[in-house]
């Protein structure tokens, strides 16, 4: 621990949220997020759109979060900004801004890998939540990636397992939008799926080998489902939403657990740590819990607000570089897709 205090300001802009956040040290002053209601219309979110709104947010939600932190600019200590994996353009508008804010301020600048940062939120000085100690298991689940992680620490992780094919996140909004649902879906399937029995109809797990992950031939068993019913009962998605919901739901969880599972009896690892957007449904944080009861793990949920894309995440990463001396040159690249 250095003798002064460490005040990183971190910008996360990987896809459609400018979000910016203060730290001091391991404490977060304040977390700003801007979501972009934009792509609502569309289905999706739309790469072009995406750039173009971080472009108009991103100095606001700064300001914003040095305002609410109650600090200088003069006294951050480093800015730590989102290197990718994301969308090429929403990231070169977060990393531009970083460069150049570092420049004026002559303070050090640090890349943080965004799946990395899911995971080390788990480190966040955050009353009321624990921190997994090394090793740890460690499931990251989002819109674009599903890996079982194996953490041994801070910069020390090795992928064990991964989607082949869709993640989970898509999964979720893909079957969504298969029922009629509005984009995002996957938060929508969690509040019908509350209120239905998640036994109602089965599908079928799809196989995957080893710890690995597949998502799209269940994708495609609900559709031909639901086309299937939907022909004999023009009005079946709406007398059953809530079953439907439920079900999916079910089916979406057992395939994570079992591979979480699998994962815990080949690395004798019993720490159990969960993040990104999709560790915000609320079946799968319950059944981790019930999980841990069950087979004696130690599980770790991430508070809500550090569960989708926001800043303090990449600012926790970027205060345990900063204590490595683990800078960038103002030539370090963003990159849609980096390695883990």
């Amino acid at each position: 621990m250095p003798n002064t205090d460490v005040f990183i300001l971190a910008i996360e802009s990987s896809c459609d949220d400018t979000a910016a956040a203060v730290l001091k040290n391991d404490k977060v002053l304040s977390n700003i997020v801007a979501n972009q209601l934009i792509h609502n219309e569309y289905g999706g979110v739309v790469p072009e759109l995406a750039s173009r709104a971080h472009q108009q947010n991103i100095v606001p939600v700064i300001d914003a979060a040095i305002r609410k932190a109650n600090i200088s600019k003069e006294q951050l200590s480093a800015i730590a900004f989102t290197q990718g994996p994301g969308l090429m353009g929403s990231l070169l508008v977060g990393s531009s801004f970083a460069k150049s804010f570092s420049i004026a301020l002559n303070i050090p600048l640090i890349a943080v890998n965004h799946m990395q940062a899911h995971i080390l939120a788990h480190f966040i000085d955050e009353e009321g939540f624990e921190k997994p100690e090394f090793p740890f298991l460690a499931l990251t689940i989002s819109g674009g990636h599903t890996q079982v992680v194996k953490v041994n620490g801070f910069f020390d992780m090795e992928i064990i397992g991964e989607t082949t094919d869709d993640a989970v996140g898509e999964a979720f909004d893909k079957s969504a939008k298969i029922l009629g649902l509005p984009y995002p879906g996957g938060p929508l399937v969690d509040k019908y799926a509350q209120l239905g029995n998640p036994k109602a109809f089965a599908f079928t797990k799809p196989k995957a080998p080893g710890l690995d992950f597949s998502f799209s031939g269940l994708k495609t068993a609900i559709l031909y489902f639901v086309q299937k019913q939907t022909a004999l009962n023009p009005n079946f998605i709406e007398e059953n939403r809530n079953d439907i919901c439920a079900s999916i739901q079910h089916t979406i969880i057992e395939i994570l657990m079992d591979k979480l599972k699998l994962a815990v009896k080949q690395t004798g690892i019993t720490q159990v740590a969960i993040g990104g957007g999709v560790s915000a449904n609320s079946g799968i944080r319950k059944t981790l819990k019930e999980t841990e009861q069950q087979y004696g793990w130690k599980t770790f949920i991430p508070k809500f607000e550090y569960t989708t894309d926001n800043a303090a995440m990449i600012g926790i990463v970027g205060y345990r570089k900063f204590l490595e001396d683990r800078f960038e040159g103002s030539d370090v690249i963003s990159k849609a897709r980096i390695p883990f």
